[in-house]
C-alpha cells in the first residue's frame, strides 16, 4: 500500500539542524508520500543558501522574507529586493513575516513597518503571502484586512495556533490555514474545532522543521517526513480518508502557490 502524496508547505531545510542531512531527508520524505516541500528563508541573507537547496533538490521549492522576530537586528528588506528575487523559477512565496508580539513586541512597530512591505510584494507579483502571527492577533487581523481592502492578495496563515476571531478574518479574506503538528498534541482540541469549522478547501498541512514535530515524534526534531502524521489527525478532524485528506491539500497547495504546481524540471 502507497501512501498518500503530500506536500510540506513551510520547512526551514537550511537551519544547521539539517547540515548534510538535506538528500537523506528528501529521500525519506518521498517515502512517506510528500513529494514536495518549500523551505522558508526567515533573512534576507541567508536567502543565497537558501536557494541553492531548492536548485539542488526537484522537490524542493522556496520563499523568502525577514521573520518578525529578525526585524530588529537585521537589515531591513526591500520592495525592490523582494521583487527581484521572485524572477527564481523556484521561489514561489512571499515570507514568513508577520506579527510576533510574544517574544518580541518591543519591536512591533518595525514588525508592522516589515509586514506592511511584505505584504504590498505579494500584491506586485502575485505570489501568496506567509504569515507568521502569535499573540499579535487584533494587529494583524487590521493590517491584514485592510491591505485587502486597497489591492487582493492571496495569504496562508503559517503554523495556524491562533484565535478562532482570527481564523475567522483570515478565511473571509479568502485565506489559507496551514496546519502543523501542534494539531496533533492533546492539549489541541480548541485548535482542532477551529480546523473542524474552516472550508476543506483553505487547508495546508505543514512540519515547519525541525520545531513541532507532531505526535508520536514530539520533542524530537521535525522533518518534512513527518508531515504523513499530521495528515492522518486532519483526515479524523475532518471525518474523511486520509487519502481524501491529502489529495485536497495538495489541491489547495496548488491553488495558492500556482508557480510551484506550474513548475517543470528542466
Amino acid at each position: 500500500m502507497t501512501n498518500p502524496t503530500l506536500v510540506d508547505s513551510h520547512c526551514h531545510l537550511d537551519f544547521p539542524d539539517f547540515e548534510g542531512e538535506i538528500p537523506d531527508l528528501v529521500a525519506r520524505a518521498a517515502a512517506a508520500g510528500v513529494t514536495r516541500m518549500v523551505t522558508i528563508c526567515t533573512e534576507m541573507h541567508q536567502e543565497p543558501n537558501v536557494r541553492a537547496i531548492a536548485e539542488a533538490h526537484a522537490p524542493v521549492f522556496y520563499a523568502a522574507g525577514v521573520h518578525p522576530m529578525h526585524v530588529a537586528k537585521t537589515e531591513p528588506v526591500t520592495l525592490e529586493q523582494l521583487i527581484t528575487i521572485t524572477q527564481h523559477p523556484k521561489m514561489v512565496g512571499i515570507g514568513e513575516t508577520g506579527l510576533d508580539y510574544h517574544y518580541t513586541a518591543d519591536s512591533a512597530d518595525a514588525q508592522k513597518t516589515s509586514l506592511r512591505l511584505h505584504i504590498r510584494a505579494a500584491q506586485e507579483t502575485g505570489l501568496p503571502l506567509i504569515i507568521h502571527a502569535r499573540a499579535a492577533d487584533d494587529d494583524m487581523a487590521d493590517i491584514l484586512t485592510s491591505a485587502y481592502k486597497n489591492a487582493p492578495y492571496t495569504c496562508v496563515m503559517h503554523c495556524f495556533s491562533s484565535s478562532a476571531d482570527l481564523a475567522r478574518a483570515a478565511l473571509d479574506l479568502g485565506f489559507y490555514l496551514s496546519m502543523s503538528g501542534i494539531a496533533t498534541f492533546k492539549k489541541s482540541q480548541d485548535l482542532r474545532d477551529i480546523f473542524a469549522s474552516a472550508p476543506l478547501n483553505r487547508i495546508l498541512v505543514e512540519t515547519d522543521s525541525p520545531y513541532l514535530a507532531p505526535v508520536p515524534f514530539r520533542g524530537k526534531r521535525n522533518e518534512p517526513a513527518y508531515t504523513a502524521h499530521t495528515a492522518a489527525v486532519g483526515a479524523d478532524i475532518f471525518g474523511i480518508t486520509v487519502d481524501e485528506f491529502a489529495a485536497q491539500t495538495v489541491e489547495n497547495f496548488d491553488r495558492l502557490f500556482p508557480k510551484a504546481a506550474a513548475w517543470k524540471q528542466p
